[in-house]
């Protein structure tokens, strides 16, 4: 048995195919998990003018300049990138992108007085996590801090808890099934709205 027939047939015996390939010339970049990889030609400096080259989240469709405190970047090792409005919609990025290595991670950064915040790496930030901010895309909000004493400013006038990246993290994935059913039920209630507004 030829090396190729051989492939074929275990990957039938367990229950997967490969995509035929009129399908992929059809869509091309479509067909998990092709269809989940960042759109945008890969890009060396993606951290520059990010909003105009991502201005769109591609999970949720929000914009990323209303949403310039909370958006993040996602910069994998090939150089293609994922512009996000926050770290919920990140998350979804990492975890849909689980074997492309991501090279720098960015996030708002909410200690800086710009009117667009700046990006920062989010290994230098600090994280206030469950404050009474106002959440992007959560119930619970998850801030980022450039440095730790604007962080603690803000939990001294808000609440929350101080967390690194790989905490805020963890607390998005904890919060994702809450988060994706809140998110549902207020895009239904726009909708409803909208058809009322018409009829």
């Amino acid at each position: 048995m030829k090396r190729r027939d051989l492939l074929k047939l275990t990957l039938a015996s367990a229950g997967l195919t490969a995509l035929p390939a009129r399908a992929a010339d059809a869509c091309p970049g479509d067909g998990t998990p092709l269809q989940f990889l960042p759109k945008k030609a890969p890009d060396p400096k993606a951290t520059e003018n990010d909003i105009e080259k991502y201005p769109k989240c591609p999970y949720c469709g929000m914009d990323r300049r209303q949403f310039h405190h909370s958006r993040m970047l996602v910069h994998y090792s090939d150089d293609l990138a994922d512009g996000t409005c926050s770290l919920h919609c990140a998350a979804i990025s990492l975890s849909l992108n689980i074997d492309r290595e991501p090279k720098a991670i960015y996030v708002g950064d909410n200690a800086a007085a710009a009117e667009v915040k700046p990006l920062v790496e989010v290994g230098k930030a600090s994280f206030l996590i469950g404050s009474q901010i106002k959440g992007v895309m959560t119930r619970r909000s998850k801030v980022a801090y450039g440095n730790p004493e604007a962080a603690k400013a803000a939990q001294a006038q808000h609440g929350g808890e101080i967390g690194d990246f790989d905490k805020a993290l963890l607390a998005a994935h904890t919060d994702m099934a809450q988060d994706v059913a809140m998110i549902r039920r207020m895009r239904e209630e726009r909708r409803r709205k909208m058809m009322q507004k018409q009829g």
